[in-house]
């Protein structure tokens, strides 16, 4: 773990204690009870590949995605554009997000929503179920095997689905020899440098075993993309900024998706 990745774990655990003080983790304990949850897990393995379409801020990367937009309005953009669950970037410092952006979207969709930040500590996981996130995000190459296999069943104990990220073959035997992970993320962007390489997801699918759920996340943009993913046998997508620049997102993802405005597949 190194370079921006590093700097992003950093400055989230610094967060984290900051947040522990003003709010004690039993306080958040309290707060998480039985709730019909919408099954993030389930709704990504439909017919074709599922997308999971992503409100982001901003990123060290690209700066300032979309000025003035509200996530109420993207989150029900995306659904109606059919999106089969949504991802809301809730990391501040890097991507400009918070556990805020999530409570919105929760009140704007009936769609699963994923809650992506790099978490590293319990506290955030009992956060994400007491604000009402339907998933997390675990990145391999951010935690160390035993606190990547605590925080999984931390998630999994409070009925939280998990999306475990991979990024080399090296992070995507830990998922499997350490929690085998259900719900795979191949990320193709490295987090080191943020640099994207699409040709990843096709390297490690060979390597996943059969009956896991496969979820392919940065640098698609096209029907054409998708429509390979979909013949390879990848389950679903996740794409933000291509959906957040567009100046309808709605209908940039119904042509991604290759949807009729009605919300019929498309020829």
């Amino acid at each position: 773990m190194s370079n921006v990745l590093e700097r992003i774990v950093d400055v989230t655990r610094g967060e984290v204690r900051k947040r522990r003080q003003a709010v004690p983790l039993a306080d958040l304990e309290a707060r998480v009870h039985a709730r019909e949850g919408r099954p993030f897990s389930e709704a990504l393995i439909g017919p074709g590949v599922s997308v999971i379409a992503e409100h982001k801020r901003r990123s060290p990367s690209a700066g300032e995605i979309r000025a003035g937009a509200t996530v109420t309005d993207i989150a029900r953009a995306y659904e109606r554009g059919g999106a089969a669950a949504l991802s809301i970037l809730t990391e501040g410092a890097h991507f400009g997000g918070s556990l805020a952006d999530l409570e919105e979207a929760l009140a704007a969709t009936n769609l699963p929503i994923l809650r992506k930040d790099f978490i590293v500590d319990p506290y955030q996981v009992y956060e994400s179920a007491a604000v009402g996130a339907d998933a997390i995000l675990l990145i391999v190459a951010a935690l160390e095997p035993d606190d990547l296999a605590a925080l999984h069943r931390e998630a999994l104990g409070l009925d939280l689905d998990v999306l475990v990220e991979v990024h080399d073959e090296e992070e995507l035997s830990t998922a499997l020899e350490v929690i085998d992970a259900d719900v795979i993320g191949i990320n193709n962007r490295d987090l080191t440098d943020f640099s994207v390489d699409v040709e990843r997801t096709y390297e490690l699918l060979s390597d996943v075993p059969a009956g896991k759920t496969v979820v392919a996340e940065s640098g698609f943009h096209s029907r054409e993309q998708l429509e390979e993913l979909e013949r390879v046998g990848i389950d679903a997508v996740l794409i933000g900024e291509t959906l957040m620049r567009a100046p309808d997102p709605e209908a940039a993802l119904r042509d991604l998706a290759g949807r009729h405005a009605g919300g019929d597949d498309g020829p």
